[in-house]
């Protein structure tokens, strides 16, 4: 493996963990707000209020002796997720996509019983996978069923958009999709690809797994830049419109495209990772320096994804 240098890192515009937290995350979000987005229950909540489309709350679980209303909570639906309010990561997060017979089916076919979902659950509310092990809630949300245009280029799991968002500017975005080696999950870290995307358009640009460049899918073989991501203008303006919403200056919001009900916000992130430059092929640095020498009047959402597609787009320099 071939590491750069610190110099050559920044040469390149690479933002490192050091500067995020303390130029970016320090400086532009404060904590008093941080609540907003580590509880996903409470980002649901006020997404709603602002008028942006989330997957459905089906309900929440609170004690343990509510288990026991799973089985009619999710009566007469083909499938649902349960997740922790206060998890990370991506952990505790359990997929059903077919339910026949009061047996519970995973997207990859294996059968998990009830008692191994109550479990499951169990461990949730007890703080397994919330943030500093606290105790938590359990979210139950409807299935999402992902758009189409997404077929062959994601493995099992839901693919899902990440962009990050600088006092309501987005400046960077990326494609993951799930494969073989991240068990369905489009988590990075986990073996997911990352495929950067154009910020003015959508279309892919670069892709890599394992932080490794790569051309296709490693399991369907699809060709990872011919990718273009649909209802692009909507998932900008609702990224931006988080910045109003959640007040925190430097932020990653998930997003993901179902079928029926197009883009649906998934999840905010206060502490958004770094990988996100190694899927484009450039560091995210001289777009954020960019925008904090800007002066002028405060723009709207609209303005400023006008903006940013015009200043951070493949064609531009920054």
């Amino acid at each position: 493996m071939k590491y750069a240098w610190p110099w050559q890192l920044r040469r390149n515009g690479v933002l490192n963990m050091n500067m995020r937290n303390i130029n970016y995350i320090g400086r532009y979000n404060p904590r008093k707000y941080y609540k907003r987005v580590d509880d996903k229950l409470l980002t649901k909540q006020l997404a709603l209020a602002n008028d942006i489309a989330v997957p459905d709350l089906i309900g929440v679980i609170r004690e343990q002796h509510e288990i026991a209303d799973i089985p009619e909570m999710v009566r007469g639906r083909s499938g649902f997720v349960i997740k922790p309010a206060k998890g990370s990561g991506g952990k505790g997060i359990l997929v059903i996509t077919h339910v026949e017979h009061h047996r519970y089916y995973k997207p990859n076919g294996h059968e998990i019983t009830p008692s191994e979902v109550d479990r499951h659950v169990s461990n949730i509310l007890s703080g397994l996978f919330s943030l500093g092990g606290k105790t938590d809630v359990a979210i139950v949300e409807g299935l999402i069923e992902f758009d189409p245009v997404f077929d062959g280029y994601s493995y099992e799991g839901v693919p899902d958009i990440r962009l990050i968002v600088f006092k309501g500017f987005p400046v960077m975005g990326m494609l993951r999709l799930s494969t073989t080696a991240s068990d369905g999950k489009a988590n990075l870290h986990q073996g997911a690809v990352g495929v950067g995307l154009d910020i003015a358009t959508g279309q892919g640009l670069h892709a890599v797994q394992f932080d490794c460049p790569l051309e296709h899918h490693p399991d369907t073989g699809k060709r990872l830049i011919d990718i273009k991501v649909p209802h692009w203008d909507t998932l900008l303006h609702t990224a931006s419109s988080t910045y109003e919403m959640c007040e925190l200056g430097y932020l990653g919001t998930d997003m993901v495209l179902d079928q029926r009900k197009g883009p649906l916000l998934l999840e905010l992130n206060a502490r958004p990772g770094l990988a996100i430059q190694i899927a484009n092929g450039k560091g995210i640095l001289p777009r954020l320096r960019h925008i904090e020498a800007m002066r002028g009047p405060s723009m709207s959402p609209e303005e400023r994804v006008a903006y940013a597609k015009t200043h951070f787009s493949s064609s531009s320099v920054s």
